[in-house]
């Protein structure tokens, strides 16, 4: 029998934007300087805008947008704000913050200091504690690139908005008014980091929502001089009726495993547990099945279910027999089921190699949901899985083909597959990480789909690589913008806020992990923006190659945006390290994600570092 070596390997992006850095989310409030204050020049051509990403109670997550406003290049930065008593800030990422009592400083870090005009620069924290910011100060002046009007004071907060009339679609929002010197002359009203209205009243109805969606609420209130004041606290409201997740509390810990994986890569279903992985995991994508005539089909019938397994290769040391009705992967992660009975295991249907099937899928989606139903509940293997993930690459845009199925094929094809499979299995997908302006976010109703899935996998990796031959290097897994990314919206948390704006809940977002790095070679320069001359060699693929040999053959000398690089000889890579992945996790709680996936087992080492991390980091 033939054994197929095919590589499918999951690029991302292979389009480039213009390089213009952009905020990484709309600010929550603009939180002017104090009264009288007299901006120093620097000041006068730039704004600092603070968003709270996040709110647990007793905790936070926020970050502060620096934005050059003005015609010359500005070359440090420095923001100063107050906490009230018992506010503060606990952990903090690309900036360098101290504090005197209730005062705090964040200095901008050696590789984010210089900002070309309308340019922007985004740095974040956690804090314990629910005070707002006051008094901010930009390099000595006011936040919002101006003087305070002599003698007005901001606003206060308004009061925390309370929510009624809760429906499937709508929530009807009040508040206590705020009060001001001067007077107040309106509200702006936010959902998540995004304004959604401006309102002269204390009370605003919000339409247009998801069924089952969670969403947060704030507002910031106006005063005649256009000052803004600090935030109100922020409200949750779940609008009713909805898919829902059938275990909302638990975190993703999610791994693929690849079917192909067995040949070259001589990767096994018992690795899963002689790495210790096994115990840390929550849920496996066991990939692919092929997407054809419009249907769910087998995509390796060796690999999935003939493939014979002797007793020391086997999960459960006993060896296969040449007649039994199903062997290969699919008997081995039955076999790990049994061993280790938390672990849930989907059937991922697509990817790159053959998303194109999904068009046809979407003339008919009733059909293709009938088709994979009947695939994934087959009585041989029923009890081995627990749901369907779909990786569309991409819908109604371009990924190794093009779609034009329309705005809606996604939305229908989930809608289809989560009536068919019910609310007692999984329906999850994975999705494209561009958030750049009318990219490949945009051409699909991600929002609308949202409420039919559990989850979605965003994929936050593989924003850049050698598919651009002659560079400029960058991290192909940036969790930030920086200064001098190839293309803005292109990093793990443009993608993330970008969703949120959008009304699809953090808690419906699981983040993506590469256990692989990209790299160039013909490359002198150590830091991220250096020319190549081509894609540096790899083990399976020119340009990719499995952190498990990086680590050693090219250890990382350096670290941007969260992630990090190294150069050895001429070759220059870029991957997750236990340590950046740790960072990545602290990120993935602050945002209140769902979780963390990750692509794929056979990247990591044999003792399981990777998945080590983020099992940590998501304790």
């Amino acid at each position: 029998m033939s054994t197929p070596t095919r590589i499918r390997t999951r690029t991302r992006f292979r389009t480039r934007a213009a390089a213009v850095l952009t905020a990484l989310a709309l600010p929550l409030a603009a939180v002017v300087g104090l009264a009288g204050a007299t901006p120093a020049a620097a000041a006068a051509s730039a704004t600092a805008t603070y968003v709270k990403t996040q709110d647990w109670g007793s905790g936070f997550g926020a970050q502060w947008t620096v934005k050059n406003t003005g015609t010359t290049a500005l070359t440090s930065w420095t923001v100063e704000w107050d906490y009230p008593s018992g506010t503060s800030v606990t952990s903090f990422w690309d900036a360098d913050v101290t504090h005197d009592v209730n005062h705090w400083t964040a200095k901008n870090k050696s590789y984010n200091g210089t900002l070309a005009p309308g340019a922007s620069v985004t740095f974040g924290f956690n804090g314990a504690g629910s005070g707002a910011p006051s008094g901010c100060k930009l390099n000595g002046g006011s936040c919002d690139g101006s003087t305070t009007p002599p003698g007005d004071n901001p606003p206060s907060a308004p009061g925390t908005p309370t929510a009624s009339g809760v429906t499937n679609t709508s929530v009807n929002l009040s508040w206590t008014a705020a009060t001001d010197d001067k007077g107040v002359k309106n509200y702006d009203v936010y959902r998540g980091s995004a304004k959604i209205a401006t309102v002269t009243g204390t009370t605003y109805t919000d339409s247009g929502l998801i069924a089952g969606t969670t969403y947060t609420y704030s507002v910031i209130a106006r005063d005649t001089a256009d000052q803004t004041g600090p935030s109100s606290g922020s409200t949750t409201v779940t609008t009713t009726g909805g898919g829902g997740n059938p275990d909302p509390g638990s975190t993703v810990k999610l791994g693929y495993f690849t079917d192909w994986g067995v040949y070259q890569r001589n990767y096994h279903v018992k690795n899963i547990v002689t790495s210790g992985s096994a115990a840390k995991l929550t849920h496996i994508n066991y990939a692919f099945g092929n997407v054809t005539n419009g249907q769910c089909a087998i995509g390796d019938a060796y690999a999935d279910y003939q493939k014979t397994y002797d007793a020391s290769s086997s999960v459960d040391g006993t060896a296969d027999t040449w007649d039994q009705p199903v062997a290969g992967n699919i008997n081995q992660l039955r076999e790990l089921k049994k061993k280790y009975p938390n672990i849930k295991v989907l059937w991922s249907f697509g990817g790159w190699t053959w998303s194109g099937g999904f068009g046809a899928a979407a003339a008919n989606p009733t059909a293709f949901a009938n088709s994979c139903y009947s695939l994934v509940e087959d009585p041989r293997w029923a009890d081995v899985f627990d749901g369907i993930d779909i990786d569309w690459e991409y819908p109604n845009a371009c990924g190794l083909s093009c779609d034009t199925s329309g705005q809606a094929a996604l939305k229908n094809l989930l809608s289809a597959l989560r009536a068919k499979f019910g609310s007692s299995n999984l329906v999850t997908a994975a999705v494209t990480a561009d958030g750049s302006a009318n990219g490949k976010m945009d051409q699909a109703d991600y929002a609308g789909a949202a409420q039919y899935v559990d989850w979605y996998n965003v994929m936050t990796y593989d924003f850049f690589g050698a598919w651009d031959a002659k560079g400029p290097t960058a991290p192909h897994s940036p969790l930030t913008s920086y200064n001098g990314i190839p293309i803005a919206g292109f990093n793990t948390d443009a993608a993330i806020q970008k969703y949120r704006g959008k009304g699809i809940p953090a808690s419906k977002l699981n983040l993506g992990i590469g256990f692989y790095g990209r790299g160039w070679t013909g490359v002198t320069q150590d830091a991220p923006g250096g020319t190549a001359t081509g894609p540096a060699p790899g083990t399976y693929e020119q340009g990719i190659e499995d952190y498990k040999v990086l680590k050693s053959s090219c250890p990382t000398t350096g670290t941007i945006a969260g992630t990090a690089y190294a150069r050895c000889g001429s070759n220059w890579w870029s991957y997750d390290t236990p340590s950046t992945i740790a960072g990545k996790m602290s990120y993935v709680k602050a945002q209140g994600l769902k979780g963390a996936f990750f692509w794929e087992f056979s990247g990591d080492t044999a003792g399981g570092e990777l998945m080590t991390a983020i099992d940590s980091g998501l304790r």
